[in-house]
């Protein structure tokens, strides 16, 4: 699906939404849900497309797996709470959607503690 598509299905949706917000307001957010989960399965296929490239990328600098993994974890971290974020949003819960934010920042900070401590480690061996 390109990208006109997967916008024209977001405004579709929106505003099919706007015009059932008037009558039963649960539909709305049922089409917003059913529209974020197929544009996020969109987001999951050129993902994998970005992981292929950002894999040989790494095998052809040299660089550690593992650095790799916590980089795709942190993405997809971000993708998820942007996500749940924005449909609590829309259903009117922003204080759950702050708290999902704040728990996915204390997440991405908690998996870039072991990079700090390489990173840390390098440039004591550099300075020693």
């Amino acid at each position: 699906m390109s990208m006109m598509q997967a916008g024209m299905l977001g405004v579709a949706a929106a505003v099919l939404a706007v015009q059932l917000k008037g009558g039963k307001a649960e539909y709305s957010i049922y089409v917003c849900v059913a529209a974020g989960v197929v544009l996020f399965s969109l987001i999951v296929d050129r993902l994998a497309g970005f992981v292929r490239t950002a894999s040989g990328l790494m095998e052809y600098a040299g660089v550690q797996g593992g650095y790799l993994s916590v980089m795709f974890k942190m993405i997809g971290i971000t993708y998820i709470a942007e996500f749940s974020a924005g449909i609590c949003r829309d259903a009117g819960y922003q204080t759950l959607a702050g708290q999902i934010e704040i728990f996915a920042k204390l997440t991405i900070l908690t998996l870039g503690i072991p990079v700090l401590t390489a990173l840390l480690e390098t440039v004591r061996e550099f300075l020693s």
